[in-house]
């Protein structure tokens, strides 16, 4: 079985210590160390297999990208949604 719901990844992209990944339905999933919310599911837990970011579904995301302690995901609407680590004004 698919670690993303079924779905294709269609992009990818890896943070220092987290990765993300979208997927054909515009799903986002990510993985790795959530510490300061990096991971986006209102948690700081570990998670070693890709789980769905639910807050952004239905926001018919197109991009991601994975920063350090951080992410960004852009919308087909051009929305951009931030998430994570912000002590430096992410």
């Amino acid at each position: 079985p698919s670690p993303l719901g079924g779905e294709r990844a269609v992009s990818v992209s890896a943070g220092s210590t987290h990765s993300l990944a979208l997927t054909t339905d515009a799903s986002v999933w990510s993985w790795g160390f959530g510490d300061g919310g990096r991971l986006g599911h209102g948690d700081e837990q570990r998670q070693l297999l890709p789980k769905k970011i639910e807050s952004l579904a239905g926001k018919r995301v197109v991009a991601v990208s994975a920063g350090e302690h951080h992410n960004l995901a852009l919308t087909a609407g051009g929305a951009v949604w931030s998430w994570g680590g912000g002590r430096n004004g992410q």
